[in-house]
């Protein structure tokens, strides 16, 4: 068993960048809107499920970014898987603020009237913030799942992926 001492520092950031950009993560869009129905959102990688019952998954936002403080705000946010066509929505929610919705279409969720991107995602969820914790510099939002939807057909595109600072597709 390995102790550390207080001494002892932590890995240095692109290093650390590094190792986690060599594990693929399937690359998602989180999207929300504010009070005055204007939309919102940001590329996210990290995310996982959380719990079957009652259905939760989580997602990591920035504390830097414009997105956090509308999710909390709302309580809500909707999780679009995007498929392997979806890479222009992942570029365009991690550039500009000012081009993330004039640049991708968008619509309503069913559920929740939240802004989707039915055309990029091969899945979505429709979620309610449960749980905020601070980690680092990003705050893990955790949501329990209110809907989900299928937009395209059931053969749709393979899922986006992305590894090595590279967007991929899942192998045939």
């Amino acid at each position: 068993m390995v102790i550390l001492t207080a001494d002892e520092t932590t890995a240095d950031r692109d290093v650390f960048r590094a190792l986690m950009g060599s594990h693929p993560s399937g690359v998602t869009v989180i999207t929300t809107s504010d009070d005055q129905g204007t939309p919102h959102g940001f590329t996210c990688t990290a995310l996982c499920s959380v719990s079957l019952r009652p259905p939760q998954l989580l997602v990591c936002a920035s504390n830097s970014g414009s997105t956090l403080p509308v999710i909390t705000a709302r309580g809500a946010f909707a999780v679009n898987f995007l498929h392997s066509a979806g890479r222009r929505a992942a570029e365009a929610f991690a550039g500009p603020v000012a081009e993330r919705f004039t640049t991708v279409p968008w619509e309503p969720a069913p559920a929740t009237g939240l802004p989707v991107l039915p055309q990029d995602a091969h899945a979505i969820a429709e979620c309610r913030v449960t749980q905020l914790a601070s980690a680092g510099d990003h705050t893990v939002v955790i949501g329990e799942v209110l809907h989900t939807h299928l937009p395209g057909p059931a053969d749709a595109d393979a899922p986006l992926l992305y590894v090595k600072r590279r967007y991929a597709t899942w192998p045939s």
